[in-house]
Order: C-alpha cells, then structure tokens, then sequence
C-alpha cells in the first residue's frame, strides 16, 4: 500500500493517511501479522501506530491517547495480560480487542474480567475483526451522559478514579466489575437479561455459558451487599436476569 512503512520487531512504526481520525495502536510481535494488522487499518482510512513489545506499547499507549488497542497476549517485555490490566486502569475508555491463538475459555475471561473489551482468536477474518474493533468503538458513543459517581448504602463508587469505599473502607473492584457495576447504575431498577450484559458488557452478542454473568455479579455482591444471603442492590429476577436497585 502506498505511504505504508516497513514494520520491524521492537519498533515502534506511525501510519497516518490523510483522512484518519482515529488511530488504532496494534501491540503484536509477530512481523507478519504486524503487516496484515496494518493493512487491514489502512485500508479503512485509520491512522495505525504498531508495536512490537510490551513496553513500547505501553510507552506508545501513554504518549499517544489512541482510540483502540489490538492486543497480543505472548509479548516481550511485558505480557498482554498485565499490559491489559494497566492500560484499563489507566484509561478505561480506551476499548482493548485481544488478538491471540489462546482459544480457552478461561483465558477469554480472564482478560474480560481484567477489562478487555474483545477477545478474537487467530487466525482471524479480517472482516470479523474490523467489524468487533468498529462495535467497540461506537460503544462509548452510545452514552453520551455517563455516571462519573454513584453511592448507595454504605458504599462510595467512583467510576473515573476506578476506587470504591464500603463504609469508609477501601474495597478492591477490577476493572470489568467497574464496568458492570456501572453499566446497572446506568440502567438503574430496569430487567437486565444475562444475554443483554453479555452483549453490552462483555462485548459478545452470544458466549458459551452465561454462568459468567452469575458468577461476576456474585464476585460483585460479596464485596458490595450487607448480606449476600438475601442481596439489597442487585438482586436477582427470577426468569428474566438481574436488577440494580440503589
């Protein structure tokens, strides 16, 4: 493609067509699917920035604000799941799609409870993974007013600052239970189906076992009911899914 540079390992390489707005940062070692991972960007009028190691994705992450990430897991310097979890606690906006041949269940979601927005396994269809990467871009735009703050009970949430408090004391929340968290806020005394925080939470339309919804927000009720026995603020509809009530 023309104005295209070599990618080398390690390196860290800035594409910009004319027309991009948005700028992609892609982390992956592997030169060849650098390449591929470029092209596909390029081709759809992105700005790209690639990197070949954790550490320069992290530095590239920091200094260049990018719209979204595409993440491999196996990197030098710095693997994808610790690279994940800072860049969400940094800057939890930024949508991270993890592109990796790790195809088990439990590393898919691991890194969705670490905060990944999108998990796409390789070999990939390109036309796959532009379409997730466009999804996970329009997500945040879909809710223009969102909740910086919230308190209900004894408990003190900051969505910004990504700290919670339980009468007075910190409480440790991950990064995709602040997401969930704020997502019922949001949608406060509405139904919630498993399918419906799947698709908007977790980023999947369909996943294997909605088991993963319960056992989240069970996470979530320890660290945030008075009793967990009989929940106060999330509680369960029988049937239908879950409720947020402050």
């Amino acid at each position: 493609m023309q104005g295209e540079k070599e990618v080398k390992d390690s390196s860290v390489v800035d594409v910009q067509t004319q027309a991009a707005r948005t700028q992609i940062l892609v982390i992956e070692d592997d030169p060849h699917i650098q390449k591929v991972l470029q092209r596909i960007f390029l081709e759809q009028g992105y700005g790209v920035t690639v990197c070949g190691d954790g550490q320069a994705g992290l530095d590239a992450f920091r200094s260049g604000r990018p719209s979204a990430v595409i993440l491999d897991l196996l990197l030098p310097n710095i693997f994808g799941r610790d690279l994940c979890k800072i860049m969400k606690a940094e800057q939890p906006g930024v949508p991270v799609i993890v592109v990796s041949a790790i195809s088990e269940v439990a590393d898919k979601v691991l890194l969705l409870e670490l905060g990944a927005d999108d998990y796409v396994t390789k070999p990939f269809s390109p036309r796959e993974l532009m379409a997730r990467v466009q999804a996970a871009l329009r997500r945040p735009q879909k809710q223009v007013a969102t909740t910086a703050t919230c308190s209900f009970g004894e408990c003190e949430i900051d969505f910004a600052k990504m700290s919670a408090r339980r009468a007075g004391k910190p409480i440790t929340l991950t990064a995709h239970e602040f997401k969930l968290l704020k997502y019922f806020v949001e949608n406060a005394e509405r139904v919630l189906s498993r399918e419906e925080l799947l698709n908007e939470v977790w980023g999947y339309n369909s996943y294997p076992t909605t088991r993963t919804v319960d056992n989240q927000i069970l996470k979530l009720r320890q660290k945030l009911e008075p009793d967990l026995a009989d929940p106060r603020y999330l509680k369960t509809v029988y049937g239908a899914g879950y409720k947020f009530i402050p």
